[in-house]
């Protein structure tokens, strides 16, 4: 009971306040938009571009915030790229090379979840054993050579 009234006497968190969300100062976001372009290749050419020391970038980009700020970035520049992909796709369809149009067919019904059927199937054993072990130690040391029959 006595961890029923330490819980019973814990303040209500008021859920009414939206929680506020950190700024990302501009320059760290120019940075972040440079490297999730690909406009820039590396932590320190972004830093650079956007007037701030790499260094700075290093640390603030560890901060849980810019890290949320990050993953939206990726997320929607994905999200233009799967566009731009999926029309790409269906242009290949009618590419002039028969091939090329071949695998873009495929890939569109794979991706459909139409697949071929797999008719030929090959079942190997791999767990066969030998009937013979052929010995080949040295026979200046006495020891005997030739070919011993052993059970499997």
């Amino acid at each position: 009971m006595h961890a029923m009234n330490a819980l019973a006497s814990t303040p209500a968190i008021n859920d009414d306040k939206p929680i506020k969300e950190r700024r990302i100062p501009k320059r760290i976001s120019e940075a972040v938009r440079l490297l999730v372009t690909g406009e820039c290749a590396t932590q320190k050419a972004a830093a650079e571009r956007a007037g701030i020391t790499p260094g700075h970038l290093c640390e603030v980009l560890k901060k849980p915030h810019v890290q949320v700020f990050i993953a939206r970035s990726v997320r929607q520049t994905i999200a233009s790229g799967a566009m731009r992909a999926s029309a790409r796709l269906n242009q290949l369809v009618d590419a002039v090379s028969e091939h090329v149009s071949l695998d873009a067919s495929k890939h569109i019904l794979a991706i459909e979840g139409i697949k071929p059927a797999h008719d030929a199937q090959l079942s190997v054993n791999v767990d066969i054993k030998a009937g013979f072990v052929i010995d080949i130690t040295d026979p200046a040391r006495g020891n005997n050579t030739g070919s011993k029959l052993i059970d499997g």
